[in-house]
């Protein structure tokens, strides 16, 4: 990690309980208090370095010559980091790193640091720490993280965009052409570095880089700064399928439900009320509905097994209807790519008819009707031959696949004793006669559903 030293003194300050002291030999003439914290510092190095002190302390001492007393709570940062801006004062020894110059930069911009007080100020030294540590990766992820601590004064200071800028740089370039990114590290520490790759250092011995290789470093990020991200490399002309990579990564890992499937044992449901429960967590719907509006929208870029699951995990967590119906018009778009299992989605109200959601497929299924048919060719006559069946399935046509995954479900759902016959008729008939070329998959659904309602 990159960091600069600061300051030439030794250590002068030392805590005593809740208090800062300065031991300079000389006695304290202003007190500062930040948060819980009280500082005994002196005047004269705090106003040749702060332009705000100075005037605070011109103000005070001109109506009483006892000791100042000044009151700094709503500096960026809190005591923390008024401590190290204060050392910087007294010309102590201080180390910047990635972790702390956000907020150091955000209270010296408070404290007005600027060259007007004294050369080398700490606005100017903070800045040029920033740029420094934007031409590395993982820097520039800790900055990025730490804006959330001081957001209004970072934003304002536009280090937040500057970060997702060079993030953004980075993620987008070609990984093929350079090594596996490190973290940033001085070449004394690692001698045997060859080199930086895209502002991120490389080990001597290059190893491959595959496209996914940010994606676990920006799932840390909050969400508000990760969507900006997001965006960001999308502007930069990012391919769909790499940002939807990183928002599905993003997403298994801060939605816990999306790995929790709802199952049936024994023929019984689990439940409902255990799963609605979950709905009270309004945080994780709000997660869940703004990860939905952030996956491209393109088709195929995004698996369908993983639309379906956060169509599921939607229906726990009671998510608004527009985001459920998002879901469903994306899986209807690309049905012929979805797998019999994962469209068996248990019903999760208290009222329950069916044990799995039959609605819901029929919806996907007429979304999927209605884009099949928008993209043939109106002369074609649409027919299927039982030869296309004998090739595998990469020679079936998606209408004829959706045909044998609807026959399928029809099958699974059919022993349900609740199943009431024309939401059997009405699913089966949603396929087109053309689509299913051979009748077994229909025939034997047929056959389960007139057993169980004899």
């Amino acid at each position: 990690m990159a960091c600069m030293k600061l300051g030439s003194k030794s250590e002068v300050f030392h805590l005593d309980n809740l208090t800062w002291l300065c031991s300079t030999g000389l006695p304290s003439d202003v007190i500062l208090e930040v948060g819980e914290r009280t500082f005994h510092l002196h005047k004269f190095p705090l106003l040749s370095k702060s332009r705000l002190l100075e005037n605070l302390i011109g103000e005070l001492s001109g109506e009483d010559e006892t000791k100042c007393v000044l009151q700094l709570h709503d500096i960026p940062g809190g005591a923390k980091t008024f401590l190290l801006a204060a050392k910087f004062c007294y010309g102590v020894k201080i180390e910047l790193t990635a972790l702390n110059v956000v907020r150091l930069r955000c209270a010296a911009e408070y404290l007005q640091m600027t060259e007007d007080c004294g050369e080398g100020n700490l606005i100017m030294q903070t800045e040029n720490f920033l740029n420094e540590i934007f031409c590395y990766w993982t820097d520039s992820i800790k900055a990025l993280e730490t804006c959330e601590e001081v957001l209004p004064h970072a934003e304002e200071l536009h280090i937040v965009s500057r970060c997702i800028d060079s993030l953004a740089m980075k993620a987008c370039a070609d990984p093929s052409l350079f090594s596996l990114p490190m973290s940033g590290c001085s070449d004394v520490e690692n001698p045997g570095a060859a080199g930086i790759w895209n502002g991120i250092r490389t080990a001597a011995k290059p190893n491959p880089v595959s496209e996914d290789w940010w994606y676990e470093d920006v799932s840390i990020l909050r969400f508000p700064l990760y969507k900006r991200l997001i965006l960001a490399v999308g502007t930069r002309g990012m391919r769909a399928e790499r940002i939807a990579g990183s928002v599905v990564y993003y997403a298994k890992r801060h939605l816990p439900l999306l790995g929790r499937q709802s199952s049936f044992q024994n023929g019984n449901c689990a439940a409902p009320g255990l799963a609605i429960s979950a709905s009270s967590d309004v945080g994780q719907r709000n997660l869940l509905e703004e990860i939905v509006e952030l996956l491209p929208i393109e088709k195929g870029v995004t698996a369908t097994n993983f639309l379906l699951r956060l169509l599921r995990t939607s229906m726990i967590l009671d998510a608004r209807q527009s985001c459920r119906d998002n879901l469903e018009k994306r899986v209807g778009v690309q049905l012929d790519q979805a797998a019999l299992e994962d469209l068996l989605i248990p019903n999760m109200g208290y009222s329950v008819e069916t044990l799995y959601d039959i609605d819901c497929v029929q919806r996907i299924l007429d979304h999927f009707i209605l884009v099949d048919h928008g993209s043939l060719d109106s002369n074609s006559n649409c027919m299927v031959y039982e030869g296309q069946l004998m090739g595998g399935s990469n020679s079936l046509t998606p209408m004829t696949m959706v045909a044998n995954l609807v026959d399928g479900y029809l099958a699974e759902v059919a022993p349900d004793v609740n199943l009431k016959l024309l939401k059997f008729e009405s699913l089966a008939a949603g396929i087109p006669d053309y689509a299913r070329p051979l009748d077994d998959g229909i025939y034997r659904a047929i056959d389960i559903f007139l057993k169980v309602t004899k």
